[in-house]
């Protein structure tokens, strides 16, 4: 069934841990330590270890290991990281693209995140080499999100609500990603609906904890709301109250 990614972990904002370990140096170490494919899977159960693929989006969808969480290195990392998880000295594990991983475990630790315990080995290549199950996320061009686009769409847009005030999809719904834990658990799973932010960097952390609560009844559209203003969806400044969250 792969790894589990309990809610706990997510959404609410934490204060900064200013302690942390008196010696980076020690951080680093403790972080570098490289786990094999093989053996990747038991190290996170047995420290119940929050699984971190810093991928950038495009990457991650294609493949990942299941029940891992999206924050991309190359995006707000550090920011979205401490606005998901909730306890700064949750066992981490990383994923991440080849010879970037004292890179992410250096931008963590600046965040009081000083709790990695190491990194795939071989990155994702190797899990997949391995034979290991392997996840996708359900992502479509913003081109086919207008075609498939009608009346009846049901639209999550996961940006702030500034962002949904100045314009959005016509009758989407406003859930920021930060609240995912208070909407996530109000999803009729037999109920599609598509998934956006402005860019994709956002909506893939969104479809990450989605899948890995067992939500996947939807499709994620690659390029945001930034694509879907090119497009012939209706969009509308009006913000509909009932569409947001009280």
């Amino acid at each position: 069934d792969g790894l589990s990614a309990p809610p706990k972990y997510f959404g609410m904002n934490v204060a900064l841990n200013k302690g942390g370990y008196e010696d980076f140096d020690v951080v680093l170490k403790k972080g570098s330590h490289p786990v094999s494919a093989e053996d990747f899977e038991s190290v996170a159960e047995d420290a119940g270890a929050l699984i971190l693929d810093t991928r950038n989006a495009a990457e991650f969808q294609k493949g990942y290991v299941p029940n891992s969480i999206n924050i991309g290195l190359q995006g707000d990392f550090a920011p979205w990281v401490g606005a998901m998880i909730v306890d700064v000295q949750q066992p981490i594990l990383l994923i991440t693209d080849s010879n970037v991983e004292e890179e992410a475990i250096t931008r963590l630790a600046r965040v009081g995140f000083d709790n990695v315990i190491g990194y795939l080995q071989g990155g994702f290549e190797a899990w997949k080499i391995s034979g290991n199950e392997i996840d996708t996320v359900n992502r479509i061009s913003a081109e086919a999100f207008a075609n498939q686009f009608t009346t009846d769409s049901k639209v999550i847009d996961v940006r702030n609500e500034t962002e949904y005030a100045a314009e959005h999809v016509n009758e989407a719904y406003s859930r920021p990603l930060v609240d995912i834990n208070e909407w996530a658990a109000t999803l009729d799973n037999d109920e599609h609906f598509y998934l956006h932010c402005a860019g994709g960097y956002r909506s893939m952390i969104a479809a990450s904890i989605l899948n890995s609560r067992g939500i996947r009844n939807f499709t994620e559209i690659e390029g945001g709301f930034n694509k879907i203003k090119e497009t012939n969806v209706p969009k509308s400044n009006f913000v509909c109250q009932s569409k947001t969250l009280k």
